[in-house]
């Protein structure tokens, strides 16, 4: 079957606001190391890893061999209501990494569920439903994390079960303070922090929800710093702070295994997801044993931290640390970033290169610097019509996002340049 004819069965049984990449979307059939086919026989270069989600590439034999030892068991499924030995292995191990005192971990399927758990636990620990949150942020399609979501493009809904009130600092590129120098920067947005909380809310805050990178933002991030300063007023209101590290968890930053770590902040609560499973479904929150235990209700997840979902976690973890892909990332993000400043040197379509390790976003822009939506259409397809599959993203549509699989090589970077040079 071609891809035309899956299109069309795809376009009558799923929704349309179901969005796919490409004029021709393509289906991904096969897949080995960073490279992906299509149904059709074509093979890619992946830098986009099911959105980060494929953080080691595909088809490694460490995390493979321990999915199909668990197969072997029987055991897929058995619920939270059940001991699950991998579940609390890898509990452990998160968090013993998280840094977070005496630290305790839900597991749930997605990134979607683990930002509402977290703000579940914020109000209720809090008693307020009062919530801060970054313009231009993402945070997840489910009912109250598109109402955090400061990103018109999806927010789906006006509707919300929480009261948000909205603080400038993650997008720096088209900030009313991009030209200040970065402590001013940071002055400014802790200034317009407080103005929110003494104007905008009646006091009692449950918590701000931060991504340290804002991933469908287009991977924008303020300097360093800035969120140890929002702390430090959070704190004299007793506001929670918490991290959202769904994109930025598992080294993918490079110079630090969070990425709440290069502001030198312990926030109360993370969420992670993506990368964790490397392609199973798992999320989760880590937090403070407090505010972990603080709900009164009984609960539990169905599937979340499930045998099989755990079990692979905990080899791609394994993975991740034993060959230290976080220097990996730092490295070739280093490599990536600097050859892509290169290619921009002459090229006036491109207005920014930024991003930290293997989070790389290019913002394309027109004549007078405005956003320009239609020119990251043209290199996604142009990247793609190359061999070359990259992300797109950004408040106004015209971020390109690259995040290869942190096991990508150098003689694989210098591929994708040479691509989006020709293509730039």
């Amino acid at each position: 079957m071609g891809h035309e004819e899956l299109l069309a069965r795809h376009r009558a049984v799923m929704p349309d606001w179901m969005a796919l990449y490409y004029d021709r979307p393509i289906e991904i059939a096969s897949a080995s190391g960073r490279h992906v086919t299509d149904g059709e026989g074509r093979t890619y270069l992946d830098f986009f890893a099911g959105i980060l989600t494929n953080a080691v590439g595909y088809d490694v034999a460490e995390i493979s061999d321990a999915i199909r030892a668990q197969l072997s068991t029987g055991v897929v499924h058995s619920s939270t209501l059940y001991l699950i030995r991998s579940q609390v292995e890898l509990a452990e191990r998160i968090a013993g990494l998280s840094g977070i005192p005496d630290a305790k971990v839900f597991f749930t399927n997605s990134g979607t569920e683990a930002n509402e758990t977290a703000l579940m636990l914020a109000t209720r620990y809090r008693r307020s439903d009062q919530v801060l949150a970054l313009r231009n942020s993402y945070h997840g399609r489910a009912f109250a994390t598109v109402a955090i979501t400061g990103n018109r493009s999806w927010s789906a809904s006006s509707l919300s079960p929480v009261k948000v009130a909205w603080v400038h600092g993650g997008y720096r590129y088209r900030s009313p303070f991009r030209d200040l120098p970065d402590a001013d920067y940071v002055s400014a947005c802790v200034a317009d922090l407080r103005e929110v909380i003494a104007t905008a809310t009646a006091g009692e805050v449950a918590c701000l929800v931060v991504e340290p990178i804002q991933g469908v933002g287009g991977f924008s991030s303020p300097p360093d710093g800035l969120f140890a300063a929002f702390k430090e007023v959070l704190d004299e209101h007793g506001v929670l702070l918490i991290s959202d590290e769904v994109q930025t968890g598992w080294g993918r930053t490079g110079e630090h295994f969070w990425g709440i770590q290069a502001h030198g902040v312990t926030p109360d609560a993370m969420t992670f997801a993506k990368g964790l499973g490397n392609g199973l479904a798992i999320g989760g929150v880590v937090a403070r044993g407090d505010l972990m235990d603080c709900l009164t209700a009984n609960s539990l997840s169905t599937f979340g931290g499930n045998p099989l979902s755990t079990t692979g976690a905990l080899a791609t973890l394994d993975y991740l640390l034993d060959h230290d892909l976080q220097a990996n990332a730092a490295k070739l993000g280093d490599r990536l970033i600097g050859g892509l400043r290169r290619i921009a040197e002459d090229r006036p379509a491109v207005g920014d290169v930024r991003g930290k390790g293997l989070m790389v976003g290019i913002e394309l822009v027109g004549p007078k610097g405005e956003p320009d939506a239609l020119k990251a259409v043209a290199v996604l397809e142009g990247a793609r019509e190359r061999g070359l599959l990259v992300g797109k993203g950004g408040l106004y549509g015209n971020v390109i996002r690259l995040a290869p699989p942190m096991t990508v090589t150098e003689d694989e970077v210098e591929e994708a340049l040479g691509t989006l040079e020709a293509v730039l």
